[in-house]
């Protein structure tokens, strides 16, 4: 045998399935899409201002009104679907997987999906920061203060202003965060763009990416995205009924 010989024992070798997640994944659990083009930070400039950083920081009484808020969203009482759980299948299958999302809800890891291999382009709903100190704690203690009577609690390390661990309007994303997202779009073999219009920059443009580095780009997503002539395959159908066939497919060995 040679040096470039194969062995015929050698394990069949799987593919880097990267996938970039939006709203789209999350409705099925109950979760709406607040940032969207038709969502309620879009139509509603009065509830925008909750989520604007220059309006969160300048007014306590915005404040107040997202500690509120936060305090019903439906994302603390929201379960993993069909289609999360179908990510957590294929990466217990052995396949290499990453995920990239757009979304805050945490179902992702919820479902099983280690945190490692979960990127959160716009952060997650379920811790809050210091905007000065930047020291994290959880938004459940958060949560229990303000149900405990404090309208608009400070940071307990330096008395800063807290705020969810979301990206918020006016802030850009963690270029740390960006910048592994945009190699594991560069590395992988498979990419899906799941329940995204594509349309948020700088996340869509990561199809794009490993579209031309490679991929074998796949799109499940109802409407029509600025990347399906880029795509390999369009499915329009149900993301919960679409996803774990095909998620399921793709954990079959090479």
């Amino acid at each position: 045998m040679t040096g470039t010989d194969v062995p015929h024992d050698q394990p069949a070798r799987r593919p880097l399935v990267a996938l970039l997640t939006g709203a789209g994944i999350s409705t099925d659990s109950g979760i709406p899409d607040y940032r969207g083009p038709n969502g309620l930070w879009r139509r509603d400039p009065e509830a925008e201002k909750l989520v604007t950083y220059d309006a969160y920081m300048a007014d306590p009484e915005v404040r107040r009104r997202s500690w509120l808020m936060r305090q019903k969203s439906p994302a603390f009482r929201a379960q993993p679907n069909a289609a999360h759980e179908a990510v957590a299948a294929l990466e217990r299958s052995g396949t290499p997987v990453r995920v990239i999302t757009q979304n805050v809800d945490g179902l992702h890891q919820l479902a099983g999906v280690p945190a490692r291999k979960v990127l959160e382009l716009h952060g997650t709903v379920r811790a809050v920061t210091c905007t000065r100190c930047h020291a994290r704690s959880s938004m459940r203690e958060a949560l229990d203060r303000v149900a405990a009577g404090e309208p608009d609690p400070a940071c307990l390390v330096c008395g800063g202003i807290l705020k969810s661990a979301t990206v918020m309007f006016g802030e850009r994303l963690d270029p740390q965060v960006l910048g592994t997202a945009l190699g594991v779009a560069k590395a992988a073999d498979v990419f899906l763009a799941v329940g995204t219009t594509l349309q948020v920059q700088p996340a869509a443009s990561l199809a794009g990416v490993a579209a031309e580095h490679g991929a074998r780009l796949i799109i499940v997503n109802a409407d029509p995205t600025p990347y399906d002539a880029l795509a390999a395959e369009v499915i329009r159908e149900p993301i919960g009924s679409a996803l774990p066939p095909l998620l399921a497919r793709l954990a079959q060995p090479v």
